[in-house]
């Protein structure tokens, strides 16, 4: 895994735990840490902007993961 692989995931991993305060708590740990309590926050924002960005990635880990799998299955068949 790459690091820009491994960066995605540990943002993926910040964003679902800020999701979980929001709806357990309605606390927005990124706007509280990085935006001053609001989420118009220019730092908050571009913490945000990453996340989204990362999720991508993320769809494209998760095909490669797939695509891998697949080769192993249909290979391992072929023998």
């Amino acid at each position: 895994m790459s690091w820009v692989q491994r960066t995605a995931l540990f943002l993926i991993i910040v964003g679902a735990i800020n999701w979980g305060l929001i709806g357990l708590f309605q606390y927005d740990l990124v706007a509280g840490l990085f935006g001053g309590g609001e989420q118009s926050g220019a730092f908050a924002r571009v913490i945000y902007t990453l996340v989204g960005i990362s999720g991508l990635i993320a769809i494209s880990i998760y095909f490669s993961r797939a695509a891998e799998y697949h080769d192993a299955t249909v290979n391992a068949t072929d023998k």
